[in-house]
């Protein structure tokens, strides 16, 4: 079945008068929450329709509008609230579902006998970072085991950049007592190419927390597909 798409009868009637077979509350119960297609795993979350709209014909309209799933859930209330299927009680189910999601990722990390592989850092910071509307750089504090003591988001920019201070960095790895930390940054544009000033700035967070016996792991740069590792690019 196609993401988003889904076999629903006509858009005529409602979902009430669907065959049970056919709602995605029911199919969800009965097959699993990964046989349902985008939109209906969306109308599930959102309920309700609105005038003229059933629950699921509504998310496929916000999908088309919003382009992905990922840029709906990370739209900011001000975007949100503009789309004529959205009002606030559908919008705060849909950033509460969100952050719901990124805090059970979490857990994972912090639960976990430590990091067992770059991945897992990855597939987490880009679920944080990805689809954000200007540039934020964040910082994953890590203890001797790789385990996550904390994930901060520490400096925001624009879409043209951060400005990230290493002393900051420096500071808040000794006030967490981390033994090593892993730092990532988005790029709005979805490109995850290295510019010259991520290497850069990679070479001088490297170099500041080693003078504090801090290890620098990697520095991951979030876009659009797998996030850049610039220590699988030799650039540690």
């Amino acid at each position: 079945m196609t993401p988003g798409v889904g076999t629903v009868p006509a858009m005529n009637t409602t979902i009430n008068h669907w065959p049970l077979r056919d709602r995605p509350r029911e199919r969800l119960l009965a097959q699993g929450s990964a046989a349902l297609a985008d939109a209906e795993l969306l109308a599930v979350l959102l309920r309700t329709g609105i005038r003229g709209l059933d629950a699921v014909a509504l998310a496929r309209m916000l999908l088309a509008e919003f382009g992905s799933i990922g840029a709906l859930l990370a739209a900011t209330p001000e975007r949100a609230l503009k789309s004529r299927g959205l009002g606030r009680a559908k919008y705060c189910q849909l950033a509460a579902a969100a952050e719901l999601a990124r805090r059970a990722h979490y857990e994972t990390l912090t639960r976990a006998g430590g990091l067992s592989s770059p991945d897992q850092a990855a597939d987490y910071l880009k679920a944080r970072l990805s689809h954000l509307p200007r540039e934020v750089f964040a910082v994953m504090f890590l203890d001797t085991r790789h385990r996550v003591i904390a994930f901060e988001e520490m400096f925001f920019g624009t879409i043209d950049g951060a400005s990230v201070h290493p002393r900051e960095v420096v500071s808040r790895a000794l006030a967490l007592a981390a033994a090593a930390v892993i730092v990532a940054h988005n790029h709005p544009s979805g490109v995850a190419e290295p510019s010259a000033a991520d290497r850069h700035l990679t070479r001088q967070l490297s170099q500041a927390l080693a003078l504090v016996d801090v290890r620098l792991l990697d520095h991951f740069i979030v876009g659009d597909g797998a996030p850049t590792s610039l220590a699988q690019l030799g650039m540690l």
